[in-house]
């Protein structure tokens, strides 16, 4: 929820008027698209989402599979190796990302894991 917040936040002061959101939280996307609420409450975060992306801008949640949003997993993993939770603008990716973004650029599909319990 923080990451998308401040995703839209930083996106907001940078200009930005189109959008798209996406995040492999299904749970996130249905709270923030108000498909969804958990106890019949809306936290708090959800909230400000909500009102960010009502302003005067054009703002689209999507849903992606994990494996379709490598470079923000990659990202994620990264951040939670970092020694602090500030807000680090990256201006080059570093060099373990490239080839993700690479993959990215050029349409690589990536099989999606999934295992079966019997």
């Amino acid at each position: 929820m923080w990451g998308m917040y401040t995703g839209m936040e930083m996106a907001r002061r940078q200009g930005y008027t189109h959008l798209i959101v996406e995040s492999d939280s299904k749970l996130l996307i249905d709270m923030v698209t108000g498909r969804c609420k958990l106890n019949g409450k809306t936290p708090i975060l959800v909230n400000r989402i909500q009102d960010l992306s009502n302003l005067q801008w054009h703002v689209m949640f999507k849903h992606t599979c994990r494996e379709g949003n490598r470079c923000a997993d990659w990202l994620a993993s990264f951040s939670l190796n970092q020694s602090s939770y500030d807000v680090r603008i990256l201006e080059d990716p570093p060099r373990e990302l490239q080839q993700i973004l690479f993959d990215d650029v050029s349409g690589a599909c990536m099989p999606r894991s999934v295992r079966v319990v019997l």
